[in-house]
């Protein structure tokens, strides 16, 4: 049985290395915020399931087929006849500067259902559901499908990945959502941007926890992330690493936390774990691609330039 279960869209991905427009050579891949973390916490020894839909057509078979070979359990993946496989591209203007074009509306992944999230925590009985502020925003079944789900992870830990997306819907749609899922959440993930969404209080973090919430963990790129509970505050650094791509950076930091979590690691390690998944994943391109193993996350601690022999 899987200790995560997870939901959401995942896309097939076409990435360039300069301007799209300029033609040339593209990587095909997979893209999902919830995937990625689901494959990020196999990676780290867990076992973990993602719940979606794709089309029943070749980049369905696609995404399907990369989870599968990343360990992910795909039992609760669901193939469309009537519906396409959503499809995103990125292509890279200048350094570390991403643009994305989504071609997804109307896509398999938007029609999950309450029905079917309800029957896989209630099949699954996973010690954490993962949920992201990304789903709710894809059609208004998807939105339905969230909230149901929350609500039935009773004795259930449910983290939210706030991952505010403008291009899906509005600040004040996304608020007016994802308020309706805190009462059922234990540890918020989200940037300093983005508390706003959650409470208008001045102070969102301290609101957030006293409203029942037990960690808030923030994140701010290269100056790292802090832990809130209502222990106190923790602070990690950002490792000094080359940023090659930092796309799936936060959903790397995410699957470290929680599989630190998993492990009944302290506040602290918990976010050390997770800054060291993140490290791994700007240094390369691809959006889980470089995510790394229980037994890589040491090697980001030698020096520079090493070669293990």
């Amino acid at each position: 049985m899987p200790e995560v279960l997870t939901l959401g869209e995942t896309m097939v991905s076409l990435r360039t290395r300069a301007a799209m427009r300029l033609g040339g050579e593209a990587h095909l891949s997979i893209a999902g915020s919830e995937s990625n973390v689901a494959i990020g916490l196999s990676r780290l020894g867990h076992q973990a399931a993602w719940l979606g839909a794709v089309g029943n057509d070749e980049p369905g078979r696609l995404i399907h087929r990369t989870l599968r070979a990343e360990g992910v359990d795909t039992s609760y993946v669901r193939f469309s006849d009537t519906d396409f496989t959503g499809f995103i591209a990125f292509d890279q203007p200048a350094h570390d500067i991403t643009r994305v074009s989504y071609h997804r509306r109307g896509s398999a992944g938007s029609t999950l259902t309450p029905d079917e999230c309800v029957e896989a925590i209630t099949s699954a009985a996973p010690k954490l559901l993962h949920l992201t502020g990304i789903t709710p925003a894809l059609s208004d079944t998807a939105r339905a499908a969230t909230l149901a789900a929350a609500e039935a992870a009773t004795g259930v830990q449910v983290s939210l990945d706030v991952n505010y997306r403008a291009r899906l819907w509005s600040r004040a749609e996304a608020s007016a959502c994802l308020k309706q899922l805190l009462p059922h959440v234990h540890t918020v993930f989200a940037s300093d941007d983005e508390l706003d969404l959650l409470t208008d209080a001045t102070d969102p973090v301290a609101a957030l926890l006293e409203s029942g919430i037990k960690e808030v963990v923030v994140t701010a790129g290269g100056k790292g992330a802090w832990s809130h509970s209502p222990a106190g505050t923790l602070h990690q650094p950002a490792l000094p690493v080359t940023v090659v791509d930092s796309i799936g950076a936060g959903d790397a930091f995410v699957s470290g936390y929680l599989s630190a979590t998993l492990d009944n690691l302290t506040p602290d390690q918990r976010l050390i774990r997770a800054t060291t998944s993140g490290a791994f994943c700007v240094g390369a391109y691809g959006d889980w691609e470089s995510l790394p193993t229980r037994e890589d996350l040491t090697l980001i601690t030698h020096t520079h330039g090493t070669a293990l022999r």
